[in-house]
């Protein structure tokens, strides 16, 4: 029942995410264009909920079995897509040409034993609606989606996609409420129904040719994904992670030790090991004579696994910064696949895939994953997700969803070098992220107790033995490092002979637990002089830096002897 409610707030944060704007205009001029256009304004909101429950029963449905359902009938993958097309289409002809519309609603009075109402020609709407709606996946809409293509579908399944269609259809509800309400306000003005059917008509007709020709992808693209911090939030968190490991049965025992315990948008390279290798592939495409790749033929090059999927404007919206990664350093050593992994039955046809591909500028490997046995492979949750996987063939590090671009570069960076130390890299590339930033960054411990997870460094210390350390030319983002001499212990590192600490904050708050007796130096990077702070007694919570509101930048600190400092916080 937890996951249940998970799924709710995961359908609600898709549901006022940019990718469902293409089905707003159709919710609403549905709602506006009643066939009676002046009926009773219970009418209304009875045809408003009538849309709704359409669209969550055909969407339920279309995710847990439509692709069995197709594959039982031996119809192609995207029958029921231009299916919901054609049926909106027909609607919108209706709505302009009444005795068109009448004739089409015939076969449904035969099937109901009377006249459609309003509220079951609303139901019907609904039912086309929910054949082409495309939310944006996070892990929730991911889970139950390889559980339906896999033929994995049990009680708790249907469950948790009834959750995620209720949350996600609740902002489209208040829409179609809107256009029942704006009929009743013209309810009196007899004169002007038409009028508002025909405009029903038009729009339901301009957006069915427009979803069936992809012509909304750039306007979604180019809308910011403004709920994708909320989505990491809710969805990404350990214990949700954990419950859909546990839906698709699997547990954390089972997986421990797995990709799926390597940690998501980790400051710096990190081990998880070996990569897996690409399973049983529908197809490859862009490679020569479309032969398969294999990790173990890549080894010595620095791989990027991108799963993606071509209808996933989150997906689209990252995509230009694969691309560019692809063209700069592909004669540098890197290979990029994009595992082509589909989440609705259209996106298994490979010739939509091929085409797509093509209009999205996609030029490395991709990996047709139509059974989704290389998704399982890497325990992946997300699209889009990407494994960074060193010349060695480990994986380095793990990207879930939009942001964190210049982070990525970076480490592909770091690993071209490592696999060839005399290489000389063109600079870093410049395409724009435009994925909100709203988040701090991550409470950092300092002693080895908690794996030192953000130190960035290429020396290598020693637990319990003074250690000189040296500053990167470079600090990744969120990490910190060291210079001078530190003694590292289970609980913190304490300051031994000119001891550094450099660290880059996302914040309006930065703490920092110190204990010991000294005096630390601390420059926050912002023009600011520097602030000088007396530490003595028992460790506790120093404030470092604080502003009027979140900034980002580089904090330097000088550390007298016998300072201890445990663990970084930020507000």
């Amino acid at each position: 029942m937890t996951l249940f409610f998970v799924a709710i707030a995961a359908g609600l944060i898709a549901g006022i995410s940019p990718c469902i704007l293409p089905v707003l205009p159709i919710v609403f001029a549905a709602g506006v264009a009643t066939p009676d256009a002046v009926g009773a304004p219970k009418s209304s909101w009875r045809r408003s909920v009538a849309i709704v429950l359409g669209l969550v029963l055909s969407f339920s449905l279309l995710v847990l079995v439509g692709s069995e359902i197709l594959s039982g009938l031996n119809l192609p993958q995207n029958t029921l897509m231009w299916v919901g097309v054609v049926l909106l289409g027909l609607v919108g002809i209706g709505f302009l040409i009444p005795a068109l519309g009448e004739l089409l609603e015939r076969p449904f009075a035969r099937l109901i034993g009377h006249q459609p109402s309003a509220t079951s020609g609303g139901f019907v709407i609904g039912l086309a609606l929910g054949l082409v709606f495309v939310p944006c996946a996070g892990p929730v809409l991911a889970a139950i989606t390889v559980l339906g293509a896999t033929r994995d579908v049990h009680f708790e399944t249907v469950l948790v996609t009834l959750g995620f269609a209720i949350g996600a259809v609740v902002p489209l509800l208040f829409i179609a409420l809107a256009g029942g309400g704006l009929v009743h306000r013209v309810a009196s003005v007899r004169s002007r129904a038409p009028m508002y059917r025909q405009i029903g008509g038009v729009v339901l007709l301009l957006m069915a040719v427009g979803i069936a020709t992809n012509s909304f992808d750039f306007l979604q693209r180019d809308v910011p994904g403004y709920t994708s911090v909320l989505q990491k939030k809710i969805e990404g968190s350990t214990s949700v992670r954990r419950q859909l490991s546990a839906l698709k049965g699997t547990s954390a025992k089972a997986v421990s030790g797995s990709l799926v315990s390597c940690p998501s948008a980790s400051p710096g390279l990190v081990t998880c090991g070996m990569a897996p290798n690409f399973k049983d592939v529908t197809k490859w495409l862009n490679t020569p004579n479309g032969q398969p790749l294999t990790m173990k033929a890549l080894r010595g090059k620095v791989v990027l696994v991108d799963f993606w999927t071509y209808s996933c404007i989150n997906c689209q919206r990252a995509l230009p910064h694969v691309e560019a990664w692809y063209q700069r350093y592909a004669p540098y050593g890197l290979e990029i696949v994009g595992v082509h992994t589909p989440e609705f039955a259209f996106e298994h046809v490979v010739s939509n895939v091929k085409a797509q591909a093509k209009t999205l500028g996609v030029k490395y490997p991709i990996a047709v994953d139509d059974d989704y046995a290389t998704w399982n492979a890497y325990d992946n949750e997300y699209w889009p997700a990407d494994y960074l996987i060193d010349a060695k063939g480990v994986v380095r590090h793990v990207e879930f969803g939009e942001g964190n671009y210049s982070l990525t570069e970076s480490l592909i960076r770091r690993l071209l070098v490592a696999a060839n130390p005399s290489v000389k890299l063109p600079p870093p590339t410049s395409v724009p992220d435009l994925t909100p930033f709203l988040q701090t960054s991550p409470e950092s411990y300092v002693g080895y107790r908690y794996g030192l997870t953000y130190l960035d460094s290429s020396v290598a210390p020693a637990e319990n033995v003074a250690t000189d350390f040296h500053f990167p030319s470079t600090l990744s983002p969120t990490t910190w490092a060291l210079s001078g001499i530190w003694n590292i212990h289970g609980e913190e590192a304490t300051s031994v002979q000119n001891s550094k600490l450099e660290i880059n904050y996302v914040a309006r708050y930065v703490y920092l637990v110190m204990g010991g007796t000294g005096t630390v130096s601390v420059s926050a990077g912002n023009g600011t002089p520097p602030t000088i702070i007396h530490v003595s007694g028992v460790p506790r919570l120093y404030t470092l830096f604080h502003a009027k509101s979140s900034s980002t930048g580089t904090m330097h600190m000088t550390f007298t002897q016998g300072v201890q400092a445990f663990d970084f916080t930020f507000g």
